[in-house]
C-alpha cells in the first residue's frame, strides 16, 4: 500500500444541493444474492448516497466492466448502518470505504491513527467474509487546511510549520471541534501550535478565505480546496485519523477484484480525488461521465 499523508465530510454541505446522475440502478435496499442474479458471474457495486462516492463507485464500476465483467449497480444507499449489513451477507460485492471510519464502524476504541496502521487494523477487524483491496492516496478526512496565500507568506507545508508563524492564529471549524481531540488542544499538544478557535460551522471556508480565521477544519476531498486554491497542511504526527479511500469487497472475490481495482487505487491521488469531485459540483457532470473520462485518461 503506497499512502502520503496529506478530510462533517464535505458531504454534508453539498451532497443535499445536488442531483446525482449516473448508473444507479435497482433497488438499494434488495437483498436478493449473487447467486439468484447470474450464477454467482454479476459483480454488484454500491455507494453511498453522496456525489463523491458514487464517482468513486461508478470508477470501479467501468474498470470492472472494463475487464470483462457483469455489473451491477446499486447506489445511493444510506449509511454504513443500512450497506453494510448488505455486504456482509454477499448482495453487495464492491463498496467504496474510507479506511479510518470504516476501522472505526468496527472498532470504537480503536488509537490507530497513522495510514498505515489503520489499514493493517482495519485488516484485522474485518468480517471474514470481508477484504480491502489496496487502498489509495485519496481519502476524505479532517485536515487542517490554509489559503496559499498564508501558505507561501509563513512558508507552511505542515502543521508543525504554523508554530513558526508570528501572527495571531485562529482556527475555524464546526463547533464541537472544540472539543474533540484533534481540536486545538491537540494541535496544541501534539504539535506544540498555540490557536484561538471560532466555531465557523458550515462558513468555515468562507471565513478563511476571508481571513476571518487563518487556519480551518476542512475535509480532504472537499472541491473547495481546489476551487478556493486551499493547501492541506501534512499531518507528519497523525493528529487525525487516516481515512483513506478503498474498496471493500467480498473475501471471496478478492483476489480476481485486485487484479482490475488495485492499478484504480494507484492512480487515485488526493488531488485526484478533488479534482472529480470538482466536475460534480462546479461541472454538474453525471458520476459515469466523469469516471468515464477519468478512466480513459488513466488508460484504464
Amino acid at each position: 500500500m503506497k499512502l502520503k499523508r496529506t478530510i462533517p465530510s464535505a458531504a454534508a454541505m453539498l451532497a443535499g444541493s445536488l442531483v446525482l446522475a449516473g448508473c444507479a440502478g435497482g433497488d438499494p435496499l434488495a437483498t436478493e444474492s449473487n447467486a439468484e442474479q447470474g450464477g454467482g458471474e454479476t459483480i454488484v457495486v454500491g455507494s453511498q448516497a453522496y456525489y463523491s462516492n458514487e464517482i468513486v463507485a461508478e470508477i470501479y464500476a467501468q474498470a470492472l466492466e472494463g475487464a470483462g465483467k457483469e455489473v451491477e449497480r446499486k447506489y445511493s444507499i444510506g449509511q454504513r448502518d443500512a450497506y453494510m449489513p448488505q455486504l456482509e451477507e454477499g448482495s453487495i460485492d464492491v463498496f467504496p470505504e474510507y479506511t479510518g471510519n470504516l476501522l472505526q464502524f468496527f472498532k470504537e476504541d480503536t488509537e490507530a491513527r497513522a495510514a498505515d496502521e489503520v489499514y493493517t487494523e482495519l485488516t484485522s477487524e474485518l468480517p471474514d467474509s470481508l477484504a480491502v483491496l489496496e487502498a489509495a492516496e485519496a481519502s476524505d478526512q479532517d485536515s487542517y487546511t490554509v489559503t496559499r496565500a498564508f501558505a507561501e507568506e509563513n512558508n507552511l507545508k505542515s502543521i508543525k510549520d504554523l508554530a513558526n508563524v508570528s501572527e495571531p492564529l485562529t482556527l475555524g471549524g464546526p463547533p464541537e471541534l472544540a472539543e474533540r481531540p484533534y481540536g486545538p488542544k491537540g494541535l496544541e499538544s501534539v504539535y506544540g501550535v498555540k490557536a484561538d478557535f471560532s466555531g465557523t460551522g458550515d462558513t468555515t471556508v468562507e471565513d478563511l478565505v476571508a481571513g476571518t480565521v487563518n487556519i480551518a477544519n476542512v475535509f480532504t476531498a472537499d472541491p473547495r480546496i481546489k476551487t478556493e486554491d486551499l493547501v492541506v497542511l501534512e499531518d507528519p504526527e497523525s493528529l487525525f485519523l487516516a481515512s483513506n479511500v478503498v474498496p471493500v469487497v467480498s473475501a471471496e472475490l478478492s483476489a480476481d477484484l485486485a487484479e482490475v481495482l488495485n492499478p484504480v487505487s494507484e492512480k487515485l491521488s488526493a488531488e485526484t480525488l478533488v479534482d472529480l469531485n470538482v466536475k460534480s459540483t462546479v461541472d454538474q457532470k453525471s458520476a459515469a461521465d466523469i469516471a468515464s473520462a477519468w478512466l480513459t485518461a488513466e488508460g484504464l
